[in-house]
């Protein structure tokens, strides 16, 4: 039987003995006059390497986070996630890219100025849809039943005409509102498009990938994305 420890001897792994220079009295049993001593079984492992102090709370934590981060980094991200942002968010932006076109045409002077006459309008405030003829200055086109945005609440009655602007005979609809109103149209829709480039940037993971040259070019063509839909519309328009 093993006298520490009761067990067998042959159950018990033997430990190394260590070499201690200027060993204090009654730390661990001398064994030669060579400074070779056993250290108490309290003080080793069961292989008889010193027991070393424990690992400060903040080491064991950024060892832990890094054993965490390696189990994640061995399954890759879902793509889904990803490929759905990509899809919504590309549909709302060309929406707004649709909406901003002809009014950033207007705004910028490729317009032709006239007059429209309103036929029917239905609905009230946002929902309001008026239809009309417009009349381009010097009767250079007619255009029929298209459609008339901006028209005052005091002024839907049909037969009422309106100054208003197109951007072509093709333009489908004639804007009737002018000043600050004007504007607004396609500069909150130029803006939803940049917000859904952002996102697109943010959302497929663009912006998180560790390598700084593959990170610009995910982003840019995260950007590039909604502006050549944005293009495309603009050329439709004109």
């Amino acid at each position: 039987m093993e006298p520490t420890t009761g067990a067998p001897v042959d159950a018990v792994p033997r430990r190394v003995p260590v070499r201690h220079r200027g060993r204090r009295s009654g730390e661990g049993t001398a064994d030669g006059e060579d400074g070779t001593y056993w250290p108490p079984i309290e003080q080793v492992h069961w292989d008889g390497t010193p027991i070393g102090p424990e690992p400060p709370e903040r080491d064991r934590a950024a060892q832990e986070g890094g054993r965490r981060a390696a189990r994640r980094a061995v399954h890759p991200p879902d793509p889904l996630p990803g490929l759905a942002a990509l899809v919504a968010l590309s549909l709302v932006a060309a929406f707004f890219a649709w909406v901003s076109a002809a009014p950033l045409w207007l705004a910028v002077g490729h317009a032709t100025p006239g007059t429209v006459v309103i036929g029917d309008c239905t609905g009230g405030g946002l929902s309001q849809r008026c239809r009309g003829t417009f009349t381009a200055a010097g009767e250079r086109y007619v255009a029929h039943g298209v459609r008339v945005s901006g028209v005052p609440g005091d002024r839907r009655a049909p037969g009422t005409a309106l100054p208003a602007r197109m951007t072509g005979p093709d333009g489908g609809t004639a804007y009737a509102d002018t000043g600050f109103a004007a504007h607004l149209r396609w500069l909150l829709g130029l803006l939803a498009v940049a917000g859904c480039a952002a996102g697109i940037a943010r959302w497929t993971g663009a912006t998180r990938l560790t390598g700084r040259r593959a990170r610009r070019w995910a982003v840019a063509a995260a950007l590039a994305g909604p502006l050549l839909i944005t293009v495309g519309f603009l050329v439709a328009a004109w």
